[in-house]
């Protein structure tokens, strides 16, 4: 069972899930993602299974927003999914076919769908981490769904400096990298990856829609193909630039589940910490306890970077 702690000096909740303290780390010699392990089918492409070791769940009290006050607590009701990209354990993201990745956004869409057709749901936050730097506890290769019953904090930072702009504050962003192209990773006909001018990671990456739309759910077929495509193609870049596999959060950014958010974007952001072959981007104490990024790499100088790595 999972809580909601009111945090009164950030006026955010904080959860504490107790039940996540003894999940397995890294393990050798067994993977539950793994075919024959009796957890997953002995055969399966892109599958959804149900984290066992949830923060958010659907077993737990129901969230009560009326509890904001000193010592508030409420009920951490919600989900969180694994979503397991295949069943080979030992190919990383970035040796996926683009067919492959197109299977993972098709399973994002349609559990997007299905989540936010819950009235419990605020938001649907999709993520990977890959690596052991991130923190990562399973290496078979997964990203995650959880399904939060209030906006998380940095989304509704975004939202409300999104709202605040009588223009798509994104699609001027993108209309100026595209006219710049000094910060442009890669693109396609429907998407269009940069280094950002404020990047707070080393070679973050964002890509955004070229058509203004939403979530996943506004994708049209073609979109999805290209999706696939360009997220295929930023992993090669990154995991080429040093030579091994990058570790990296990858974050896909979409509107809330309740509510109209006609200024709202869809785009993906890449949070890459290696910020040289040797070297790791830590977040200590100016980020941490101040919330202030410090960047050791320019941003055009890092796209230039990636946009000159090709696929070996």
């Amino acid at each position: 069972m999972s809580d909601l702690r009111w945090h009164p000096f950030l006026r955010e909740w904080v959860g504490v899930a107790a039940n996540r303290q003894n999940r397995p780390q890294l393990p050798k010699d067994w993977c539950p993602f793994c075919p024959g392990s009796g957890n997953v089918p002995a055969e399966y492409d892109v599958f959804l299974y149900p984290n066992d070791f949830a923060a958010l769940s659907r077993t737990n009290e129901p969230f009560d927003p009326g509890q904001e006050h000193l010592y508030g607590t409420t009920g951490a009701r919600g989900s969180c999914d694994v979503v397991l990209y295949h069943s080979d354990h030992n190919l990383p993201p970035s040796q996926m076919s683009a067919g492959q990745w197109r299977k993972v956004v098709e399973l994002w869409t349609s559990r997007t769908r299905e989540l936010a057709a819950n009235p419990e749901i605020a938001q649907v936050f999709i993520f990977e981490n890959t690596g052991e730097a991130i923190g990562v506890t399973m290496p078979h290769p997964h990203g995650q769904i959880y399904a939060f019953p209030f906006i998380p904090p940095l989304v509704a930072r975004e939202l409300d400096a999104a709202s605040a702009d009588p223009e798509c504050l994104y699609c001027k962003v993108l209309r100026e990298e595209i006219a710049q192209a000094k910060r442009l990773v890669c693109g396609n006909a429907s998407f269009a990856a940069f280094v950002p001018f404020w990047a707070r990671w080393p070679g973050e990456v964002q890509l955004y829609a070229r058509r203004h739309f939403a979530a996943l759910t506004d994708l049209t077929d073609q979109e999805k193909t290209d999706l696939a495509g360009i997220i295929k193609q930023i992993r090669v870049k990154y995991d080429n630039l040093y030579g091994f596999a990058m570790p990296l959060m990858m974050l896909v950014r979409q509107a809330p589940a309740r509510g109209h958010h006609h200024y709202f974007h869809f785009h993906i952001e890449f949070y890459p910490i290696q910020r040289s072959a040797t070297k790791i981007k830590f977040l200590a104490g100016v980020e941490s306890g101040a919330g202030t990024f410090l960047n050791d790499t320019v941003a055009e100088d890092r796209a230039e970077e990636l946009r000159s790595t090709e696929p070996l």
